[in-house]
């Protein structure tokens, strides 16, 4: 596989609602507990969820402590529906910025979850990319897969207007 795409493109089926994803991608605490792939913890600095707010994390080796810090902003939030935002790491050797498109669409067992990287900075082995991704939405589904997949009982998902 050609590292020079730098586009990853992933797809999920998920027993849960789409309200109730959304919010797992909008949600501090549910991020630093889903994102960060196997081996990492996550920081969540700051996360403003709406269209032209900001999020700012850290995320750092358990065994060995070496982090990386990045951060970006929020272009399009259609609840339960559509997040499109951007991200940028801190370090310069991984310069560039990346756009990330979470589409989610409701079907009969839950939440059919579509993601598109673009941008990933050419040091990074797309490989890697997915690897991350399908640990962190591993993750996601541990976190988000209860009760009734087809109701979300808690649907207070963050205001993004």
């Amino acid at each position: 596989m050609s590292t020079s795409s730098g586009t990853v493109r992933l797809h999920r089926v998920l027993r849960a609602p789409p309200s109730r994803v959304y919010r797992a991608f909008l949600d501090a605490a549910a991020m630093a507990k889903w994102l960060p792939p196997h081996g990492f913890t996550a920081t969540v600095h700051a996360l403003d969820a709406r269209v032209g707010g900001s999020h700012r994390m850290t995320f750092t080796a358990f065994a060995g402590g070496e982090s990386h810090s990045f951060g970006g902003s929020y272009v399009e939030l259609v609840p339960g529906r559509l997040i499109r935002y951007t991200d940028r790491f801190d370090d310069p050797a991984l310069a560039g910025e990346m756009q990330v498109t979470v589409t989610l669409h409701e079907v009969a067992c839950g939440t059919s979850l579509d993601i598109v990287q673009a941008g990933i900075p050419t040091a990074i082995p797309v490989e890697f990319c997915y690897l991350g991704w399908q640990e962190s939405l591993g993750q996601l589904a541990a976190l988000v897969e209860f009760g009734n997949p087809t109701a979300d009982a808690d649907s207070s998902a963050p205001d993004t207007t």
